[in-house]
């Protein structure tokens, strides 16, 4: 990350967004594409109320989980994640392209408070990124004991709207969003270096108060 802004990551400030899986179609259902061309639902449509309160209040998921981390003496680990934790990093272009990419979680803050830990790195998992028949972008973890999938929608020049649904352990993949409240995933994707992207998930349902899903090329 920007060391300028570790230090004022307490005010640091960044938006984001999320989407649904194919499997069983986004809620409500698009119409289909034009001969030749791609469509796209608006999130603003599909999103969930609650959802859009989560997303509305990134920003303070941003500042509480950093500033938790920080003071839980994290600093150092922080400023190793390069761009990442940065708010202000988002580049022009949010959206990953078709393509296999190579995931990792980090996860900051603690729902606990002072009682759970502030920051968990975990280790590289499989990503995907695929077009959909309707031509929309999905993405998918496809490896991992915790599995997002979902679709991400274009929302301005520097982040992306992602709606999904998670997956955990055993459990087979992810049914669309909007099902299960509980496992709906809302996130921002922004691009944050020449082939680096994230998926900012604020106030998550578990452990933390934003999470961090890092996306780079495989191989």
């Amino acid at each position: 990350m920007r060391l300028s802004t570790i230090a004022a990551v307490t005010a640091g400030s960044v938006l984001l967004a999320a989407c649904a899986t194919t499997e069983m179609g986004p809620p409500p259902p698009p119409p289909p594409p034009p001969p030749g061309g791609n469509v796209q639902l608006d999130w603003q449509a599909a999103i969930q109320e609650a959802d859009r309160d989560r997303l509305a209040r990134l920003d303070d998921a941003w500042q509480t989980a950093l500033d938790q981390a920080i003071r839980g003496g994290f600093e150092r680990e922080l400023r190793g994640l390069g761009n990442l934790p940065d708010p202000d990093a988002a580049l022009r272009d949010p959206l990953p392209p078709v393509g296999n990419y190579r995931c990792r979680t980090v996860k900051l803050g603690s729902r606990q408070g002072g009682a759970g830990l502030a920051y968990v790195a975990y280790g590289w998992f499989n990503c995907k990124v695929e077009r959909t028949p309707r031509g929309w972008l999905k993405l998918s973890k496809t490896t991992g004991s915790q599995r997002q999938t979902g679709l991400m929608f274009p929302d301005s020049e520097r982040r992306g709207v992602f709606l999904g649904a998670m997956a955990l352990g055993d459990e087979p993949p992810a049914r669309a969003y909007g099902l299960n409240a509980d496992r709906d995933v809302v996130g921002v994707v922004q691009r944050i270096g020449a082939a680096e992207w994230r998926l900012a998930q604020p106030w998550p349902r578990y452990e933390s108060n934003l999470d961090l899903l890092q996306i780079v090329p495989a191989g």
